[in-house]
């Protein structure tokens, strides 16, 4: 169960699951603040960073469908909305 770190802490979730896995206070509470507002993805970069090639394998692991035909800010955007 994710814990309430406070209003500084956008997602208790992500920050948890970050602090669990070994990241820092700091990057933990980035990457949780960041992807709360749809700026990064999963791994801590932005996705508007990643090539089409890592887009289109993140689409593929959580099932997207139609992603063979899309463009890289069609991948972004239904990797940001599922």
């Amino acid at each position: 169960m994710a814990k309430d770190h406070g209003p500084s802490i956008k997602d208790d979730e992500t920050y948890q699951a970050l602090r669990e896995d070994g990241a820092s206070k700091e990057t933990a509470a980035r990457i949780a603040n960041a992807q709360a507002d749809d700026d990064v993805d999963h791994d801590g970069r932005r996705l508007e960073d990643r090539t089409k090639d890592e887009l289109y394998e993140q689409a593929q692991e959580i099932g997207i469908d139609g992603r063979s035909d899309m463009s890289k800010e069609e991948l972004i955007e239904a990797i940001r909305s599922h």
